[in-house]
């Protein structure tokens, strides 16, 4: 038995279905994890996510991406950007589909394998039990059916500074927005969204959220995706940047937790 994590799909099927291949995946013994971003950008997201749903031993923690299909279909007003997700919402098993992914989690933490997977990241200043609770928060919402009103509301980039006393819309935004958008946090711990390129030395306030001095999850390993432009190197112990911008043409990337080898397939 073998544990996979991969890397933002974004509704590229067939490399999925060839790294699949490549690691001799057998669906009766072997666990996937997927880090988020199962949907948009790419050609067949309606079929990636009617595969992957129906994977048995799988994990995948919600994306930014699969959070607005989510926004799209129950938000009665959901912020319009680009996408390519009608196929999703015509579907007839729209309803089932849906369903399915407003259970994922946003951190999933498995103790025995010593290993945490996210989106895009955990904020230096809360440690694996602060930020498995604060997801929490979250995942209850949108099982609930106040899920729309909250989709509505989790767009933006306010606040940016994290404290305990914030309630309301305005903490479960700086929630989701840790988990599924940040990549930089300036020196205090702040986020900085409108910044999506690699780490640049010459820009000190910009730093990644896995080097930032304040972080409390040294010792612990952790798995994300979102960060294409990292293209997976990361020069930081026991953190796995898995997007290697497969839905950009570049490469779809799996880890086996267990001895941490990687197995790529390209993307057209």
């Amino acid at each position: 038995m073998s544990t996979y994590a991969i890397g933002d799909i974004q509704g590229c099927i067939d490399p999925l279905e060839a790294l699949l291949d490549k690691i001799n995946y057998d669906a009766s013994k072997d666990q996937l994890w997927f880090t988020g971003d199962l949907v948009n950008r790419g050609p067949d997201s309606l079929r990636t996510l009617r595969v992957i749903s129906k994977l048995p031993n799988t994990i995948s923690v919600l994306g930014n991406h699969d959070l607005h299909l989510l926004a799209l279909k129950l938000a009665a007003n959901a912020y319009e950007t680009e996408h390519n997700l009608a196929p999703i919402l015509e579907a007839n098993d729209c309803d089932e589909l849906i369903d399915w992914l407003r259970h994922r989690p946003l951190l999933h933490h498995n103790r025995h394998l010593g290993y945490t997977m996210v989106h895009a990241g955990i904020l230096p200043m809360w440690n694996i039990g602060e930020a498995t609770q604060h997801a929490e928060e979250v995942t209850s919402i949108l099982q609930s059916t106040t899920a729309g009103e909250f989709l509505e509301q989790m767009y933006g980039n306010e606040p940016d500074t994290w404290s305990d006393t914030l309630t309301g819309w305005e903490r479960l935004r700086f929630i989701i927005n840790v988990f599924t958008r940040m990549r930089f946090c300036n020196s205090n711990g702040s986020l900085i969204l409108d910044v999506k390129s690699a780490p640049d030395s010459q820009n000190p306030n910009l730093i990644p959220w896995y080097q930032h001095p304040l972080s409390k999850n040294r010792e612990q390993r952790i798995v994300f995706g979102h960060w294409a432009a990292l293209m997976g190197k990361v020069d930081t112990p026991n953190v796995f940047a898995l997007d290697t911008g497969c839905v950009w043409g570049n490469q779809l990337t799996a880890l086996r937790l267990e001895d941490q080898q990687k197995f790529c397939v390209n993307c057209r």
